[in-house]
């Protein structure tokens, strides 16, 4: 093998291993016939993992016949019942959405997000998320995504479907590998934390909110998708979770000798006045 050769070999495999990183989780898919076109679309690319989150028809003949050739993506599928399932051992989640939202979320390019999503340290994967077709994402999925993905369309007319737009992803996906998009340079003591640690977080927080009186339960949603945008653009590693963490059970020990406290007080005092 001459010296050329081996230079492209070494490319391909680089290319080919970034690639592998990538998960592409389509989410309550209606039709078969997209599933099949969006693996088509992902192998094209490069591209070799592919996720379901509870699919109306999977495995199906249709799906089948529209990835044309892609059927061996469509065999290693992996189908979830939960989007938490799917994203276990992710360490970024991207969300693509062209709807706006009263909050607004950290939203890129489709070019700027598959660099990002090739830059990504550590040995996790990344998700990209693609909702239904009818109406996308909900807003519960938005919350757990890092960044919404906009693909810039014309104005006039933006109707992608769903296997034209996991194709713009892949293929973009493919251009930032290709130009050997470098991995991010990590801390010594960074290790990434993945979607699920994430999640259980958020609970332990808006549990300790509700602790401390600081979350109104009637109304805790438009709080709670703040602190998910703060922390999501903060991108926090395993140590500064174990603190966060630690930071909250502390305030909960704190909120309940407080309300012991007060219970205590409340009794001295009825007794006092009887």
């Amino acid at each position: 093998m001459n010296g050329k050769a081996a230079q492209d070999n070494r490319s391909g495999a680089w290319v080919a291993a970034a690639l592998s990183r990538t998960r592409i989780v389509l989410i309550n898919t209606t039709h078969p016939g997209n599933i099949g076109a969006a693996a088509r679309a992902m192998k094209v690319m490069g591209l070799t993992q592919l996720h379901l989150v509870t699919p109306k028809t999977f495995p199906s003949a249709e799906a089948t016949a529209l990835a044309s050739g892609a059927d061996d993506l469509l065999q290693r599928a992996v189908v979830h019942e939960t989007l938490e399932s799917a994203l276990d051992g992710c360490s970024m989640v991207l969300g693509t959405s062209a709807r706006l939202r009263s909050l607004p979320m950290p939203q890129m390019d489709v070019r700027a997000a598959a660099e990002r999503a090739l830059a990504e340290p550590g040995g996790m994967d990344v998700a990209v998320l693609f909702g239904r077709e009818s109406y996308g994402l909900t807003n519960d999925e938005m919350q757990r995504c890092h960044q919404l993905v906009h693909i810039e369309t014309n104005p006039e007319y933006g109707s992608l479907n769903l296997a034209q737009a996991v194709q713009v992803v892949a293929y973009e996906l493919r251009m930032a590998a290709l130009a050997g998009v470098p991995a991010a340079a990590a801390a010594l003591d960074r290790v990434a934390v993945d979607a699920g640690q994430m999640e259980l977080f958020y609970e332990h927080l808006e549990r300790t909110l509700l602790d401390l009186e600081f979350l109104n339960p009637a109304q805790p949603r438009r709080l709670l998708m703040r602190l998910r945008r703060l922390f999501n653009r903060a991108r926090p590693d395993q140590n500064e979770i174990n603190i966060l963490r630690g930071i909250l059970a502390a305030a909960q020990r704190a909120a309940g000798t407080a309300l012991s406290s007060r219970n205590k007080w409340g009794q001295s005092k009825n007794t006092a006045d009887e």
